[in-house]
């Protein structure tokens, strides 16, 4: 398994998560990121972090509650998610490409659900 992802589960409205991806040596220098899919809608990009610079992107709606971060060492990323919200219910997954805006993602973790009860 090349990225690994982990950390989901119930929270309530309000409340924080950390989402964490393992991935493997191959992806060191990839830009990583985590998407996410909520029932009976498409998959959204969510948030990014470069290899180079570490410069990070974010959708808008999670912009100040939600932090990417990675550590390279240990090659894996996290999302903090705080002040979670009915919204964020969705099954996330973290992706890896050296395309530093992950337009298509060639490998993709097996998503963890995250879910928020009002």
């Amino acid at each position: 398994v090349q990225l690994q992802a982990s950390g989901g589960g119930l929270v309530q409205a309000g409340g924080s998560l950390r989402l964490s991806c393992a991935y493997s040596g191959a992806f060191r220098t990839y830009t990583m990121g985590w998407f996410r899919q909520a029932p009976g809608k498409e998959r959204e990009f969510v948030a990014s972090i470069r290899w180079h610079g570490g410069n990070t992107s974010y959708r808008n709606s999670v912009k100040g509650r939600f932090t990417i971060s990675r550590d390279s060492a240990e090659n894996t990323v996290y999302l903090q998610m705080n002040s979670l919200n009915v919204e964020d219910t969705a099954v996330y997954y973290c992706a890896a490409d050296s395309d530093p805006i992950l337009r298509r993602p060639k490998a993709w973790g097996q998503g963890t659900q995250v879910t928020v009860s009002s």
